[in-house]
Parts: structure tokens; sequence; C-alpha cells
């Protein structure tokens, strides 16, 4: 258990940063600084205190990230209180079996998911309030919501008759055991979890973010002034816990653009806000290396410059110059997690000197495993355990070289998944080790190289391990593949591919052409594979694959039943 206590740090900070811009809104330009946030937070704080609610009581929050879903996440942990956050791209029967299966008692909701909801199926729910502005939109029978919602502000007045000052900054106590967030999982296998986080987990992640320093300038990376730009969905544990929990640790300034933009919305927005640190999917980066920087390495006299020595080198610092100014020209550090990345966007990225990390995380460590700086990170890895804070494994006779299942224990580890005992024996050893699901080799240096999801793996009858996502990044690098799965259909190796539809429309390129393009790709990709890997068929998509909220494909659903 660590000795930093989250709830303690939040006070601390919400004090010492008082004057300094906490939350601004891209789009409505609202800026309000940690006192503001912390005078909204104490009207929460009193609403609970009148409704009743006690600690280890669930409160539920759905919606587009906005400055009072903030407001509400922070006042419900800061009051000793669980909260439910809710991906907002969950369908409204998935919402309310989250808001039922967790016994919220209270909802706050965006008007729009509100108005797709059935109070019906949610028997247990008191009361449900708009995020937007605080408005009681429903209370269940029997209930005093609509009268203490009525008096709130004269109660409040009472309470701060001088008004809300910096010394009236006071959150509960919150021991590091209590649960604190119960976060449902993507459902990327098809159905949900309810995974129960500590105090103690979120703080693990708060203390390594608020101390992690770049070893080259010895400067902190997330830092008092520091700003992000928020476009992951903050319900999902990796934007929460980056984009938003540690930079109110450590004093930073947060700009919301409400939900994943496009392109153009965000490389606007980053011009505007000009970010010290970016928190990503590999999708934002991997788009931009294709639209932007491999048009000019195939086509033209950068072309041809690049495969001359010494000018390449003076023109990779002209593409990183470009690439950087592109993402508002402040950044210094890009963090990719969540999935995957592409291997030849992060070979290229990180061979410009772009100031690229991939780290390692899941739900059920709130989220963070593993990290390296960009100066230290190893290409194809997803870095180092954390130190003095995680641990990690692999369960094989040789770590180095053969794949086992990635092992991990530690501060962030979860309590386990919420009313489902059978499924946190599954993965929660009694000793504290948590199985991943991820299959992977660790170097000497403790690097930490994922190649599949044991689920994933496919397993042939001569006894050999594919793994299906290492083929695949070699396919989608090839001609006009925009995505692809590798799965088993009767017995054979299936490539399901995406082609870039848009770009072949551009090209002129009609359907038996792309036919062919495609053919030919597959026999391409058999010449970089082992025997054993060899694609058999391919079939040609119509549209992108399902993808969870973040942008994970849904490849249960590809799967040959």
């Amino acid at each position: 258990m660590l000795q930093e206590n989250l709830i303690r740090m939040y006070e601390e900070s919400f004090r010492e940063f008082h004057d300094s811009p906490a939350l601004s809104d891209y789009f409505s330009k609202e800026t309000i600084t940690y006192l503001e946030m912390a005078e909204r937070m104490a009207r929460l704080h009193l609403l609970f205190e009148k409704y009743g609610i006690k600690a280890g009581d669930k409160v539920a929050l759905i919606g587009r990230n906005n400055i009072n879903w903030c407001v509400t996440y922070i006042a419900t942990i800061t009051y000793g209180v669980v909260i439910v956050p809710i991906l907002q791209d969950f369908n409204p029967a998935d919402v309310e079996n989250i808001v039922t299966h967790s016994e919220s008692r209270l909802l706050f909701a965006g008007s729009a998911h509100w108005q797709s909801l059935d109070t019906d199926r949610m028997p247990e729910l008191e009361a449900a309030f708009l995020v937007d502005d605080f408005r009681l939109v429903y209370e269940k029978e029997g209930k005093k919501a609509a009268e203490i919602a009525t008096s709130l502000d004269a109660e409040f007045k009472k309470k701060y008759p001088a008004g809300f000052k910096v010394e009236d900054i006071k959150f509960k106590e919150v021991p590091n055991e209590n649960m604190i967030l119960l976060n449902y999982t993507s459902g990327t296998t098809g159905s949900s979890k309810g995974v129960m986080l500590s105090v103690n987990n979120l703080t693990g992640n708060m203390v390594f973010g608020k101390y992690v320093k770049n070893p080259e300038t010895g400067k902190n990376y997330i830092y008092k002034g520091g700003r992000t730009l928020s476009f992951l969905p903050l319900a999902h544990a990796y934007g929460c816990a980056f984009d938003f929990l540690v930079q109110l640790v450590v004093g930073g300034h947060i700009t919301l653009l409400g939900r994943m933009p496009s392109p153009k919305i965000l490389i606007d927005a980053m011009q505007e806000v000009k970010p010290t640190i970016v928190c990503s999917v590999p999708l934002i980066l991997e788009k931009v290396y294709r639209k932007m920087i491999m048009p000019m390495l195939e086509k033209g006299p950068m072309s041809i410059a690049m495969k001359i020595p010494f000018v390449n080198t003076a023109l990779y610092s002209i593409i990183k110059s470009k690439l950087m100014a592109s993402f508002g020209g402040e950044v210094g550090i890009f963090i990719i997690g969540g999935a995957p990345m592409n291997q030849e966007t992060e070979s290229f990225l990180r061979k410009i000197g772009f100031p690229l990390t991939i780290g390692y995380g899941m739900t059920e460590c709130a989220p963070l495993i593993s990290f390296a700086p960009p100066c230290e990170f190893a290409g194809s890895s997803c870095g180092r355990e954390l130190p003095g804070i995680m641990e990690v494994k692999i369960d094989s006779a040789d770590p180095k070289n053969i794949a086992g299942e990635i092992l991990v224990k530690g501060e962030n580890v979860m309590m386990g998944y919420y009313k489902n005992e059978e499924a946190t024996n599954a993965v929660l050893e009694k000793d504290g080790w948590l199985h991943t699901g991820d299959m992977g080799i660790i170097d000497e240096k403790g690097n930490i190289f994922i190649k599949g999801r044991c689920k994933t793996m496919i397993l042939t009858g001569t006894g050999q391990n594919i793994y299906p996502e290492e083929i695949e990044d070699k396919l989608n690098n090839m001609s006009l593949v925009l995505e692809s799965l590798i799965v088993e259909r009767k017995g054979v190796l299936t490539a399901l591919i995406v082609p870039d539809y848009d770009q072949a429309k551009n090209e002129g390129i009609d359907k038996d052409a792309l036919e062919e393009i495609m053919a030919d790709n597959i026999k391409q990709l058999n010449t970089q594979v082992a025997a054993y890997e060899k694609i058999a068929r391919y079939e040609l998509m119509t549209s992108e694959f399902e993808k969870t909220p973040k942008r994970s494909i849904k490849r249960f659903l590809y799967q040959d039943k």
C-alpha cells in the first residue's frame, strides 16, 4: 500500500493552484480555475450530504467530455463515493444494465443519453441529473431529490456566507484500500465486467505520472501550467488517467474537445491549445503518416532526395518540424496506448526523432503497467515495468525468446470484478499476480514486447503458434489496405481486408483493379512470413470493422463460428 493518497493530493493541488486554469471547453471557450472547479464540487458535495449519499454508494456518470462531467467525477471521489463512468458509445441497454448492476443510486447524464434511457429498466436508480447544468430530471417516487435541488442555492449560501474561498477546499478522508472507481470494460469479448479500483490503484498511476521525468532534461513531462488537449473518452481508463486525473494533481490545464474529432478539427485545436503532452491511440498518428508523410516520401522530388545519404537526414528534420508544428509545436512527449501501433509508422517516427513512446496498460490496472521515455524507448516494445509500482513476468520457460502470457503485480492491480467472483478468480491469483491475457516476451533490459492476445493466438496442427496481430501489421502497410484481420476459416488462414476505398476512388482504381492489387498484396505478404503463417485466402470487406470506444476491433464478431 502506498503512503500517498489521491484524495489528499487533490486537496493540496486545488489549494495550491487555486488561481490557475483547470478546465476549458474548446468549443464554448469556457474556462474555470481550480478554485471555481472546487466550488462546483462543493455544491455537489452538499447535494450528496443532503440526499444521504454515504461512503461506498455508487454514482453513475455518462456524457461527452465537458467541464461538468469532470466536476462530477472529481466531486464524487473526493466525497468518498464510488464513481461509475460509462462510455458514451455504449448502447442504451448496456447503460441501463451497468446502472442496475452497479447499484448506482444517482445518475448524471448528458441530455441526449438521458433521453434514450428507460427508468423502468433501472429499478434501483433513485434520481437523475443532467450533467450539462445539474438539473434534476428524474426522481423515484417517495424520494426528496426535488426538494433538495430547489433549496440547494440557499443551503450553499448558508454554509459559505462569505463566498467559497481557498480555505473552504476540504475533501473527505478516504483510505487507500477503499474502492473509489467501478469501471466497466468496453466489451471486446462481447460482455462487460465491472472492474473495482481502489484509491491506491489510482494513486499508483498518479504518483508515476507526477514524478516521471525526461532523462535528457531532468524535467517532468507533466507539470504545473502544462497543457493537454483531451479528445480520448474520459470514461476510459487511459484517457481518464493521463489526460485528466494526473493533470489535476500537478496543476495542469485541460482543454476538452468533447469526443474524438475529425482530423481537421483536431489539428486546428492543436494549433490553438499548443499541448505540451499528447495522449492518443495509434489511429491518429497512423492517419497522419498515411495521409501526410507517405505521399511526400513516395512521390515528387522528396522521394528521390530521400535515397541520397546525408540529404535524407536533413529531410527527416524538415518532416519532423512540419509534424511537430501540426501538433502545436510544443509537444514534449506523445504517448500512444490503447491498441498496438503499426510498425512501419512507429519505425519512421522514431527515425525522424519524433518524441514518441508506447505504453502498456489495461483497465484492471487503472491502467498503466509499463512505460519508457522516448529517448529510452525500444522499437516495437511497450516500455518497461513501472519501478517500485508494478512487477511484470512472462509465463514461459524462456521469457526472452519464447512468448508466454504476461502476468503483472503491484499497486495498480485491481481489487477484482464487481459481483463476479468466478471471473476474478480466473485472472487474479491469490498472491496478487494478474493474468493480462496478452502474450509477450521481455528482453534483458526489461523491455516488454507484446506478440498478441492469448485468445487470438492460432495453434496450427503442427504445434506452431501464430499471432494474427503480427501478420496484420505487415498487411496493413501494403497498397490500399486500410485495416485487416487474420482469422482461421475452415482450417486455413484467411485475411479479412478493408480496402481504402476513398484512396482507390481518388486514384481511379476500379473494383477489378482493386482485386488484383489485393491479390498481389497477399503474394507479397506470403514472402514475408513463415511457411506456417502463409495466407490461403482473403475476403474484401465492404465497410470498416466494428470497434470499441478505444478503437480496438471487436474481433469476436469476425471469428469463424
